[in-house]
């Protein structure tokens, strides 16, 4: 289940523990409109406190993490969110469409990447390298090549810092495509052992059933 799902529903839970606060605040104990608000907001806050905790341990239940690794892994998301907004504010300061286009490339992997691992936080294991170094990296380089991109006068050496910068940033998409691979790995395996599985199933079932101790040949006399 995604944030954006567990954020819905505790606010579809919360509202009503709210207004329902708010009312017995409010005429069972007569305290006053502002105070009854008050503590209804605090009731509501408490509710969706202790609601988002039990998510976050159903969710480290079912992906068997311990509250250490599962809060690491969410602290690990929210840097990478924040390195991928950096990414963003590049786009504008390219000047060719071939880096543009590079650029978006690189994005749409680390983006891809960051929703695998929130939506299944086990999963980042697998790609501990992306978090620790090839995002840092992308980032960097992009945010140098920007840099010598958009300076005026452009000489010999400053052309090949350029050349180079851009070979390295297709080295590091080629990079973040493998990263993505090792992401969607395990998938790929589960669904190959699913297909192995229903074609099996669906070999069994057409079959021909035959009478126990009737060979084929015997089988296909019989019809005629």
């Amino acid at each position: 289940m995604t944030e954006v799902m567990n954020t819905v529903i505790r606010h579809f839970i919360n509202i009503p523990i709210m207004f329902i606060s708010w009312f017995v605040f409010f005429f069972t104990f007569d305290i006053g409109y502002f105070i009854s608000s008050a503590l209804a907001l605090g009731v509501y806050f408490v509710s969706n406190f202790t609601i988002k905790k039990l998510q976050h341990r159903r969710i480290m239940k079912k992906h068997q993490l311990t509250h250490s690794e599962y809060f690491h892994i969410q602290q690990q998301l929210k840097e990478a969110k924040a390195k991928i907004r950096t990414l963003n504010s590049h786009y504008l300061r390219v000047r060719s469409f071939s880096s543009f286009k590079q650029l978006f490339d690189m994005n749409r992997l680390a983006k891809r990447i960051i929703a695998l691992v929130k939506e299944n936080p086990r999963k980042f294991y697998q790609v501990e390298k992306f978090f620790y170094a090839h995002l840092d990296s992308a980032v960097e380089l992009t945010s140098k090549y920007t840099l010598l991109v958009s300076q005026p006068m452009k000489n010999h050496d400053l052309k090949i810092a350029l050349a180079d910068t851009r070979e390295t940033l297709e080295s590091m998409n080629s990079i973040m495509e493998d990263d993505l691979k090792d992401v969607l790995a395990s998938d790929i395996e589960h669904l190959k052992m699913e297909l192995d599985f229903a074609k099996l199933s669906v070999r069994k079932k057409e079959q021909p059933l035959y009478l126990e101790g009737e060979s084929e040949n015997e089988r296909t006399t019989s019809k005629y």
